[in-house]
């Protein structure tokens, strides 16, 4: 009975629809996308490491990039906190990208990235807030400073002890 019950779930479960349907995208059925294309590319490779490539789109969207080896000193710390500082090679880049976006707004960004991070400069990046602040000045008090206060007395003297020369010796 109980293999009878597993089998009738197993087979509604495989005879069910599936449920999962891509969506279809509805655009407009006289839109035609513009047809975009290469127009000129190009990809350089040299034997030191570095490279340089670029392309540029019908769109008039370019991109360009090229990348350096260069060596780069590095602190490595070991289990024990010692520091030691090493020599490696790695990859410095920069490059440069132009588009247009759908509604005409003309976009450039530039970057480099080397041992400094990843450095973006465009016009359209958010740029943080410039605050000017003026430096607090110290509070200044007139006073005067104090003064050890000065007695005045005689100093103490030591009374005289009798002075004889008797005694073991004479």
């Amino acid at each position: 009975m109980k293999l009878f019950i597993i089998a009738a779930v197993l087979a509604v479960a495989v005879a069910a629809p599936s449920s999962y349907k891509t969506e279809e995208k509805k655009y407009e059925k006289d839109y035609k996308y513009p047809e975009i294309v290469v127009t000129s590319q190009s990809d350089e490779r040299n034997l030191d490491g570095s490279s340089q490539w670029n392309y540029a789109q019908s769109d008039y969207a370019t991109r360009a990039e090229s990348q350096a080896q260069k060596k780069f000193v590095v602190t490595k710390v070991d289990d024990y906190g010692k520091e030691t500082k090493e020599e490696v090679y790695g990859n410095t880049n920069q490059g440069s990208s132009y588009w247009v976006s759908p509604e005409g707004e003309k976009f450039t960004l530039t970057w480099a990235a080397d041992d400094a991070g990843f450095q973006p400069k465009g016009d359209h990046l958010p740029v943080a807030p410039v605050h000017v602040y003026e430096l607090p000045v110290a509070p200044v008090h007139e006073y005067e400073l104090p003064v050890a206060p000065v007695h005045e007395y005689e100093l103490p003297v030591a009374p005289a002890l009798p002075y004889s020369r008797t005694g073991p010796g004479y």
